[in-house]
């Protein structure tokens, strides 16, 4: 196998608690993590000139070591010998720093396609031991679909498939910085935490209206406080049929549920006129877990 192309999907948390700060500066956490059928397109192709070349549409993207699909790319190339060079292409549809693990699942897919592709015999498992190196997110980001998340991530349970339904995502013209959001998060005056158990049961109930009521995040109470266009536009969701909308992650991107698609495509529209978020999309809940995404 010479090239393969790829998809890597991005993800939305429907519930994120912090347990608590760890002595190493870890936060633990518990997170219900949900792909949606948003994703990034990446080619990669084997060279006879060794090295690792990155090609991508967005011009402030780095291309080198400072890309985290570059380190997935070298830190198996470096652990087996690989003789061959790669050269990766990268199409980005999702969100840059938004809270919805599109770098993360980048760098999944760059494992995954270059396990392929050598013939490794890396078994899930151990792409996902590997990726942990890279980052929380990239286990889950191999392992995709509907899973509760954690420790600082790494420890995964796959859980049944949540409901299908459509999502509005919204992201402003706001970057979000996840380490500032950590460090001005109080764990311990914390009185209120995310329902994260009664999501998983209604999950297991397949009752999305349920799931819905308890969408919660505690990092709204940091990110929300310093960039109140969050709120903003989750009261915009709701008030447009949302069954309920919440921040993904540390922010600054906000998703709605809907269950009737005409609805989620008239809020698309007015939210999209509304110019208070730089993009948006529509798409939907996505539940294929494990295997490759082929482009």
């Amino acid at each position: 196998m010479d090239q393969i192309k790829l998809k890597a999907r991005a993800k939305i948390n429907l519930g994120l608690d912090v347990i608590r700060r760890r002595e190493d500066g870890y936060h633990e956490v518990r997170m219900v993590m949900q792909n949606i059928d948003l994703y990034d397109m990446i080619a990669i192709e084997k060279t006879s000139n060794k090295g690792i070349e990155i090609l991508t549409n967005l011009s402030y993207l780095p291309t080198n070591e400072d890309n985290l699909i570059y380190k997935a790319a070298k830190l198996l190339i470096d652990e087996f010998a690989i003789e061959n060079g790669v050269k990766i292409n990268l199409n980005k549809h999702i969100p840059v720093a938004a809270g919805m693990a599109g770098g993360s699942a980048d760098a999944a897919v760059v494992l995954q396609g270059i396990n392929k592709m050598f013939c490794l015999g890396l078994c899930e498992k151990e792409l996902m031991e590997r990726g942990l190196k890279l980052g929380a997110d990239v286990p889950y980001c191999i392992m995709r679909g509907t899973a509760l998340s954690e420790g600082i991530g790494e420890i995964l349970t796959p859980l049944p498939a949540a409901p299908y339904c459509q999502v509005l995502i919204a992201k402003p013209g706001i970057s979000v910085s996840t380490k500032y959001i950590y460090e001005n998060l109080h764990v311990d005056e914390i009185t209120r935490h995310p329902d994260i158990n009664g999501i998983v049961e209604a999950i297991k109930e397949q009752n999305l209206i349920k799931i819905a009521n308890k969408l919660e995040n505690v990092l709204e109470t940091v990110t929300v406080k310093k960039y109140p266009i969050i709120e903003e536009i989750k009261d915009f969701m709701k008030n447009r049929g949302a069954l309920n909308a919440l921040m993904s992650g540390s922010g600054p991107t906000v998703f709605g549920l809907y269950n009737e698609k005409e609805v989620a495509m008239k809020a698309y529209k007015e939210l999209k006129q509304s110019g208070i978020a730089k993009q948006v999309f529509l798409t939907n809940t996505y539940n294929e877990k494990g295997g490759l995404q082929y482009g």
